[in-house]
C-alpha cells in the first residue's frame, strides 16, 4: 500500500515540477537569454533536486528517487519551456 501512495506522489510531484518550471520558463523568462542556453536545464534541474532532497529525507512515503525524478522533471519543462519561447519569438 506505501508502495503505491509513494509512487503516485512521485509521480504527481514530477508532473507538477515540470509543468510549473516550463510555464514560468515561457512566462517569466521569456527574454533572458541565459535560459536559452544548454547548461540551463542542467542547472535547474540539478538546484531542484539538491533543494527537494532535504525534504524527501523527512517524508517518510517518498524516498531519493523522487528528489531525482523532480531534478529530471524540472529539466525538462526548462528545456521544452526554452524550444518553446524560440518558436514564438519573432527575430525582428
Amino acid at each position: 500500500m506505501f508502495l503505491i501512495l509513494g509512487f503516485i506522489a512521485s509521480t504527481l510531484a514530477a508532473m507538477l515540477a515540470y509543468t510549473l518550471s516550463r510555464n514560468f520558463v515561457t512566462r517569466r523568462l521569456r527574454y533572458v537569454d541565459a535560459v536559452q542556453s544548454a547548461l540551463a536545464p542542467w542547472a535547474a534541474g540539478l538546484a531542484a533536486a539538491t533543494i527537494s532532497l532535504p525534504l524527501v529525507a523527512i517524508l517518510p512515503i517518498v524516498g531519493i528517487g523522487t528528489a531525482l525524478s523532480i531534478g529530471v522533471a524540472v529539466g525538462a519543462g526548462v528545456a521544452n519551456g526554452a524550444r518553446q519561447v524560440r518558436g514564438q519569438i519573432t527575430p525582428y
